[in-house]
């Protein structure tokens, strides 16, 4: 290998290795991650029935981490889903976070709720 083939070698090996940092850090930034419990929680939401839209269900991964967290995650992402489709966030819950028995909502690892977004 040459000398100048060296210093050339030299001078990219540093910058692919600052490009390839740069790169790995475009993923999700730690301020914007929302903790439930202390707890990252992959959240869903769906609509329960093709009549009627307001009608949803969401389903919240890894419940077993820590069921308040997994709760608190499913109302977050339930209201999201009222205030992205409705504009509101008042929803009337069947199977809700607030309920006395909703830790039996967990199946496995994966806890399921379902309502309704509220319109006025």
């Amino acid at each position: 290998m040459t000398a100048t083939a060296k210093t050339c070698l030299g001078r990219i090996v540093p910058v692919l290795l600052i490009a390839a940092l740069a790169v790995s850090a475009c993923g999700r930034k730690d301020e914007e991650r929302i903790l439930f419990d202390g707890y990252e929680f992959k959240a869903k939401s769906d609509n329960a029935s093709k009549d009627d839209r307001k009608m949803f269900t969401v389903s919240v991964k890894r419940a077993d981490q820590s069921i308040q967290g997994a709760l608190e995650a499913g109302r977050h992402e339930g209201k999201s889903y009222c205030l992205k489709n409705y504009g509101t966030s008042e929803i009337a819950w069947t199977r809700g976070p607030d309920d006395p028995g909703a830790a039996a909502y967990v199946d496995g690892n994966r806890l399921t709720l379902s309502g309704t977004c509220v319109l006025w």
